[in-house]
């Protein structure tokens, strides 16, 4: 089953989330590698596609796992989740309708 992953982002977070990216790309990397990943990327803060210093709002994962259970653990396992780049994590089930 897919599951989203919404997170958003803390307050005056970017240089946390700058450091820890490598890590958390790496993490999803994993995922796209075992044909997981349905997709994933962030919520830029400003309308454009390089927010610059105003960073993020957040960031989206839609992604398979073997439960509702197993995707909350991947997401609290996350890297921006340690370094405090999450304020709020939500996990739900989804299911892909269009295209």
């Amino acid at each position: 089953m897919y599951y989203a992953i919404i997170a958003e982002d803390a307050p005056d977070t970017l240089a946390a989330r700058r450091a820890a990216r490598p890590a958390h790309l790496k993490r999803i990397q994993a995922l796209v590698d075992a044909g997981r990943v349905l997709l994933a990327g962030p919520h830029p803060a400003l309308d454009t596609r390089d927010p610059g210093e105003a960073g993020f709002s957040g960031s989206l994962i839609v992604a398979e796992f073997d439960s509702l259970a197993d995707a909350k653990a991947w997401a609290a396992g996350d890297p921006y989740t340690e370094a405090g780049v999450f304020a709020r994590v939500d996990v739900k089930p989804f299911l892909p309708v269009l295209p």
